[in-house]
């Protein structure tokens, strides 16, 4: 009796599951945290439906697009055309880009560095391919406190994060690389970490991740423009240099429920969500 009570209740449940839509959501790292969040919050509004997130970097989400295994990418910088071409060759489909938030990819560093502040130009020297800033005395005459040898360490990301290839292409241009010799951690939650505990490294991400215990430094667009810190404001108006779009991809026009809760992610409720992690809503069209 007992064991037909259990088979019923595990067939009962198996039912119950087989009875929710589950949409495949992934990608970008920084988008990760927020999509998490609102699929949580969507699991209220529409029982039937579960959004399944993970991460992995903007270029896995987009990869996976192209490949038809998910139904929405997750990205912190725009689609290739390359991508989207072989995303429609293969799916047979264009695809449909959605942005939905907007972000100010902030520059870092340890809370006991003295600056407050950097041009792109000296982020580029620091970071870029035959940079010659290797000590923070390079920047300014500065002198890091507990930061040995006053040495700068870089700390960037992988090659298949949206972060990295955008911050890429905003500081040093699309035809330059950033030189070899950083420590490239697969998320933003790394890299703040590792900042946190190294007087010497400097690093970026998107402001969603920043905390108390690090230092994000405003950022000049030129060595004599006025220095902009990275937030809600100046990501929204793009006053901050390196401020950026946040997106969603699908592989043509959206199923009904995937649009459903597209739509929703822009919804009074969901901004909230969206400024409650450190971004800005997508502006109304």
């Amino acid at each position: 009796m007992h064991t037909l009570l259990l088979l019923f209740l595990v067939l009962l449940g198996c039912t119950k599951h087989e009875n929710v839509l589950i949409i495949q959501n992934k990608g970008s790292d920084t988008l990760v945290n927020l999509a998490q969040a609102w699929a949580e919050e969507y699991k209220k509004v529409n029982p039937k439906v579960a959004i399944a997130v993970s991460g992995g970097g903007s270029g896995t989400g987009i990869a996976a697009l192209i490949n038809g295994t998910v139904d929405i990418a997750n990205s912190s910088r725009a689609m290739k055309p390359e991508e989207k071409e072989e995303a429609l060759k293969n799916n047979g489909k264009p695809v449909k880009e959605f942005i939905v938030g907007m972000d100010a990819l902030a520059v870092f560093v340890h809370p006991e560095n003295p600056l407050n502040g950097m041009s792109l130009e000296e982020i580029a020297c620091i970071y870029g391919e035959g940079g010659k800033c290797v000590l923070w005395s390079d920047i300014r005459g500065t002198v890091v406190p507990g930061c040995q040898g006053n040495k700068i360490i870089r700390v960037s990301r992988q090659s298949n994060s949206g972060t990295y290839q955008y911050f890429r292409e905003a500081v040093l241009g699309k035809k330059k690389d950033l030189k070899l010799g950083s420590m490239d951690l697969s998320g933003s939650r790394e890299s703040i970490d590792l900042v946190e505990k190294t007087p010497c490294a400097i690093g970026y991400s998107g402001m969603g991740y920043l905390s108390k215990h690090v230092k994000a430094l405003c950022v000049q667009k030129t060595s004599d423009s006025t220095c902009i810190p990275p937030n809600l404001i100046t990501a929204l108006d793009k006053s901050y240099p390196i401020a950026r779009e946040l997106y969603m991809y699908t592989s043509g026009e959206p199923s009904q429920e995937v649009k459903n809760y597209m739509d929703w992610t822009q919804s009074e409720l969901a901004s909230k969500i969206t400024i409650g992690a450190g971004y800005v809503p997508a502006p109304k069209k």
